[in-house]
């Protein structure tokens, strides 16, 4: 298993704001200090302007840089966020890297991506890192990829910026009402969205999940991206969903039993237990 990370993404907060750096710091010490799996240890590739503008228009991408004012509420003008959020998107590229060589690969970066559109910085996300990798492996050949999110809010950015787009195919189970408040019904001819009521029970969400792992399969993908969110975990204190850990390990064995190139990066994920939910999943893509 190869973890991708950069410690400088933990140098930035805000007061209350619920994307916190313990995110990736807390799981960073978990993850070293595991004995079950394997891991190694891999920095981000550096990302040049091109390939963020596969996802992203020149426009947005100056305002990141700027990063003048608040995007919204949600989503601060962090010092520094554009070099922050390229790091992110540089984790997702050596990932990409990684499942091309037939290695699995985790993420482990700040900032999220899934809600970046093509022209919009929001959910706690400023560049839509997963979307970019899937691009990314369109034009370096890669024949088919797809994108699994299962954050527990809708990933609008990536279905935004992968719809109809050739080769692509975006997967999203997520809670509906829930933030952002889109993903009710599939649309147009490669985004499928499968949403879960509040409290849905965990058997429930389970034959959703794979129900969505299903279409997955049908598509035929060459390369799996996975936009992997841990909000759906009982005691997440941003969503009302009843995963635990041994639903999140057996998501990852699922997904490995694919047989499909696979990488991950992480979403979401706000409770305390977020580490021990991180590595029950990669034990399952592992194999353990």
């Amino acid at each position: 298993m190869k973890v991708i990370t950069d410690e400088r993404c933990t140098g930035y907060s805000s007061a209350g704001h619920p994307e916190r750096p313990a995110r990736v710091s807390k799981t960073l010490e978990k993850l070293r200090g595991q004995k079950e799996l394997s891991i190694s240890w891999a920095a981000p590739l550096p990302v040049a302007e091109d390939v963020l503008q596969r996802a992203h228009s020149k426009e947005h991408i100056a305002r990141v840089q700027a990063a003048a004012h608040d995007f919204d509420g949600d989503t601060p003008a962090y010092p520094n966020i554009f070099d922050h959020a390229c790091r992110s998107v540089g984790g997702g590229l050596q990932a990409l890297k990684a499942a091309r060589a037939g290695e699995s690969a985790f993420n482990l970066m700040r900032p999220p991506g899934h809600h970046a559109t093509r022209d919009r910085a929001m959910g706690f996300c400023y560049f839509n890192s997963i979307a970019i990798a899937v691009l990314e492996a369109i034009s370096a050949g890669v024949e088919k990829a797809a994108v699994f999110d299962f954050d527990v809010h809708h990933g609008n950015g990536t279905e935004a910026i992968l719809l109809n787009v050739p080769q692509t195919a975006f997967f999203s189970i997520h809670q509906y009402p829930c933030y952002p408040g889109t993903g009710t019904e599939n649309v147009g001819r490669n985004c499928f969205n499968f949403p879960v009521a509040p409290q849905t029970p965990r058997e429930d969400y389970r034959k959703t999940l794979s129900k969505a792992l299903d279409g997955l399969k049908n598509f035929h993908p060459s390369l799996v991206a996975v936009s992997a969110g841990f909000d759906a975990y009982a005691r997440d204190p941003l969503a009302q969903e009843t995963l635990e850990a041994e639903d999140y390990y057996w998501l990852g064995k699922s997904l490995r039993a694919l047989g499909i190139p696979l990488f991950s990066l992480l979403e979401g994920g706000y409770s305390s237990d977020l580490p021990e939910l991180i590595l029950a999943y990669l034990r399952g893509v592992d194999g353990k």
